[in-house]
């Protein structure tokens, strides 16, 4: 029997049981896709670093080095399991050329091309297998790959001065210390003979000073031994979480925004199956109210209508959850291109489907937390009005004398909202959150790409960039850079910084470094979150992360090493800053020119209007410096994350318009169903079905509105704290949308409005169905 009443039940309602059906799929893939994107991420993530037996810490060096000293200081230190001294040659880009492509102009990446290392910090090729390239080989970094379209088969020449070697791409390289395009570093693998060529014709020797620790929590106690000794630290040190957290940056981020955007969309999801359970329940509620009177037992009863949600809810989510064996390939293309695909635990195989199950449990709890209602099923009201009700409306709401200017239809449409506002609440969520979910992602999409992005990398906004790395004669040469831009008349302003290491005492008396660049910070003021830039010389300004782990706040002091003695710092400002792992500093001191890092030059010009010549002209002037515009800098250094978040915003959109469409529909069923006799009762008392369908589709659109304008002030105010607290841990607190208005105020608004226009239009389809003559024979 129950079988029977089972499939005449979902043959009779199969337009709610198919939405039903296709959300629970949808709420089983983006939490299954979630889980998986964070669980594959930790695991490609992990293994990268294992295949490549990863680095603790890494000294970068321009200038020559003593191997032996290295060696005699590493076997002494207990902490050091291996060492090695990776030589790399630096080309300028200028001097490589991809073919078709051309040559790397007006890039902000230092290019090294080294062989396969011996040990440890192996460079591995697309299989995640150690690379091995033969004479007249190369394997290109996969950011050229992406960036340069580069393909397997392609020539890549070297040239410089009447030198110049051809290499066929055999590969592409999947670099532990280099990948994510933050890193403005990539590494070119040849073979060892044509390394020696290069290295006796062009570019510049420097070196990667690479260590294995046998206590990986004694780091902060190695790098003070190292940076404390004699060895060559003519460059950045980098240490084994930084690398994590760099390689993880970019496709972190997305799945950051991806959790943010699952979590309203469980919200709705709670929301969607109450409706449609109540939905079901209205439609049937005279059937109902029968089976009471025949003597059926309630728990019965119930267990015809759970019975039906668990088989729906068991078979939605089983296929959720294989769909989104598909959709999550989507989203992680970008990192497996990047960190590989490894092979998983059972463990991380079944984490997503534990997350479908969790999915599963909470349908079925809400399932029968409503099916309570069944308890306030009346036999006799049942048989009599064939409606649940929900209480009595307030008639007197906009009464119609009053607002004869009306139009009477779309009156009695807003009259409705108000007077049974309780009902209209939960439309009126969805709704909000659907907005949320739209906005966010593409405000948030805007702010990356727009160029005041800048002020989160703590760099000073200006319209030209200028980097120079160490190198034998930087200084001269960052000098001779200083007077030629002063003696340039297209110039309006600059400025001139360096990036040194300094130490400094901790809170515990102990000694640690610091990377602070020194400068005058006002020609280019940077936006602070809290405090002014420095401008005394016992001043300081830390980076968010800094001041966050130093414990240190506007007004606090700093014992800082300068020139041999220890001054007293004040710090004056605190700013945000997502690169160099988000730690560093800003003072007006004289530089440590023993541990300089790098130097950079901010400049405006006094037109535009030439931006790309004066690049060339600075290019060939400075070189081997890296001169980029503000739009070229941010490009480079955050495409590949723009490009993914531009595919989620897409599914966002996509999923936001379909939820809508889905609720909107199973509320207004829901409602024409509750609305039966008193539809009757206006069609014989002269309404048309085109009054009706006004009233509804006023009711609908009433309830967008409310809940765009509310969804846009949400996502406006509370969107960017909760990206700032998604972002804190990488050194950016407070996010301020770049807000494109057209898109969020007209475009997107419109399209919700027309998708929920026409989906209230279908729903309602039914209405024509109800009649007084019906209601009088039932």
């Amino acid at each position: 029997m129950l079988k029977r009443m089972l499939k005449k039940d979902l043959l009779k309602n199969k337009s709610i049981t198919i939405i039903l059906f296709i959300f629970i799929s949808l709420s089983s893939i983006l939490v299954a896709s979630g889980v998986g994107m964070i669980s594959d991420l930790t695991n490609s993530l992990n293994a990268l670093f294992t295949k490549s037996n990863a680095p603790d810490f890494v000294q970068m060096h321009a200038g020559e080095i003593n191997q032996a000293k290295i060696d005699q200081w590493s076997s002494k230190n207990e902490l050091v399991k291996n060492v090695q001294a990776v030589e790399m040659i630096n080309i300028d880009g200028t001097k490589i050329d991809f073919g078709n492509d051309g040559l790397i102009e007006h890039s902000i990446m230092d290019n090294y091309f080294v062989k396969q290392n011996k040990t440890f910090d192996y460079l591995l090729n697309l299989d995640s297998e150690i690379l091995q390239v033969s004479e007249g080989e190369i394997a290109v970094p996969i950011y050229y790959m992406q960036q340069n379209d580069v393909k397997l088969g392609d020539t890549i020449r070297i040239m410089d001065q009447g030198f110049e070697m051809e290499f066929i791409v055999t590969s592409f390289v999947r670099d532990v210390q280099m990948n994510p395009s933050i890193i403005h570093s990539k590494r070119f693998v040849v073979n060892g003979a044509d390394l020696e060529k290069l290295k006796k014709n062009i570019g510049e020797l420097e070196y990667s000073i690479e260590f294995l620790l046998t206590d990986l929590n004694k780091l902060n106690e190695f790098r003070n031994m190292y940076e404390s000794s004699e060895l060559p630290s003519k460059g950045p040190a980098i240490d084994y979480p930084l690398l994590r957290t760099l390689n993880a940056i970019t496709d972190g981020l997305v799945a950051a925004i991806i959790i943010l955007v699952s979590f309203f969309l469980k919200i709705i999801a709670i929301l969607c199956i109450r409706y449609t359970i109540l939905a079901a329940i209205e439609e049937d509620y005279k059937e109902i109210g029968i089976m009471k009177a025949i003597g059926i037992p309630l728990r019965t009863i119930k267990r015809i209508y759970y019975i039906k949600y668990v088989v729906l809810a068991l078979v939605a989510t089983i296929i959720g959850y294989v769909a989104s064996l598909f959709l999550n390939r989507l989203f992680t293309s970008n990192m497996m291109l990047y960190l590989g695909s490894a092979p998983k635990s059972i463990f991380l195989h079944i984490t997503p489907l534990l997350g479908v199950v969790v999915v599963f449990l909470i349908i079925l709890v809400f399932c029968i937390l409503t099916f309570r209602r069944f308890n306030k099923v009346s036999t006799i009201e049942a048989m009599r009005s064939g409606s649940l009700g929900e209480g009595k409306a307030n008639r007197r709401i906009l009464s119609i004398h009053r607002w004869r200017i009306v139009n009477v239809n779309i009156l009695l449409g807003i009259r409705d909202v108000f007077a049974r506002f309780k009902m209209y609440i939960l439309l009126f969520f969805v709704f909000l959150i659907c907005s949320f979910i739209i906005i966010v992602p593409v405000n948030f999409l805007n702010t990356v790409q727009s160029s005041s992005f800048i002020k989160y990398m703590g760099i000073e906004r200006s319209d030209l960039r200028i980097d120079l790395q160490k190198s034998e004669n930087m200084q001269e040469e960052f000098n001779s850079m200083g007077d030629y831009l002063s003696n340039d008349n297209d110039v309006e302003k600059f400025s001139l910084l360096v990036t040194s290491r300094f130490k400094f005492i901790n809170n515990e008396g102990a000694i640690e470094n610091l990377t602070i660049e020194t400068g005058d910070f006002t020609t280019f003021p940077l936006e602070y979150l809290e405090g002014v830039p420095p401008e005394q010389d016992n001043e300081i300004a830390l980076s968010y992360l800094n001041s966050d782990e130093m414990g240190k706040g506007i007004g606090d002091h700093l014992s800082l090493i300068v020139q041999g003695q220890e001054k007293e710092m004040v710090i004056t400002g605190i700013y945000q800053d997502v690169t160099n792992g988000g730690r560093t500093a800003k003072a007006v001191i004289p530089y440590n020119q023993e541990t300089v890092l790098w130097y950079e030059v901010s400049l405006d010009l006094k037109s535009q209007s030439n931006l790309s010549d004066k690049i060339n002209e600075y290019e060939e002037a400075f070189y081997p410096a890296k001169v980029t515009d503000l739009a070229g800098y941010l490009s480079q250094t955050f495409g590949n994350t723009i490009k993914q978040l531009q595919t989620f915003t897409i599914v966002a959109i996509a999923i936001s318009l379909l939820v809508a469409a889905l609720i909107t529909s199973l509320f207004l069923r829901m409602l024409v169903a509750k609305d039966s006799a008193q539809i009757a009762i206006m069609k014989s008392i002269g309404f048309s079905l085109n009054n009706i369908r006004i009233q509804y589709i006023t009711r609908s659109l009433l309830v967008l509105t409310i809940g765009i304008i509310l969804g846009t002030v949400v996502s406006n105010t509370l969107g960017p704290s909760m990206v700032s607290i998604l972002l804190s841990m990488m050194g950016a607190s407070n996010i301020e949308f770049v807000i494109n208005p057209i898109e969020a105020y007209i475009l997107y608004p419109f399209i919700i409005l027309s998708v929920v226009t026409v989906t209230t239009l279908l729903s309602i389809y039914s209405i024509n169905k109800s009649s007084i003559v019906e209601l009088n024979a039932e």
